[in-house]
């Protein structure tokens, strides 16, 4: 049942929109980006680039940084 978990874990429309506009921004920057990952307790999509930049993403779309 790995599957069901996987699944309860996906990011909204919203978060992969915003998550793919994050992405481009920083690497057109040719910033790295060395973690996406999705916050199982709040669902939030969190990004971890370059040396000091944290972004979290809301299940709205909103984001912010840390």
């Amino acid at each position: 049942m790995q599957l069901e978990g996987a699944l309860q874990n996906m990011p909204t429309q919203e978060q992969i929109e915003t998550c793919f506009i994050l992405s481009y921004r920083l690497t057109k920057m040719y910033v790295p980006i060395y973690l996406v990952t999705v916050d199982s307790r709040t669902k939030d999509v969190f990004i971890l680039a370059g040396d000091e930049t944290e972004i979290i993403i809301n299940t709205n779309g909103y984001w912010r940084y840390l």
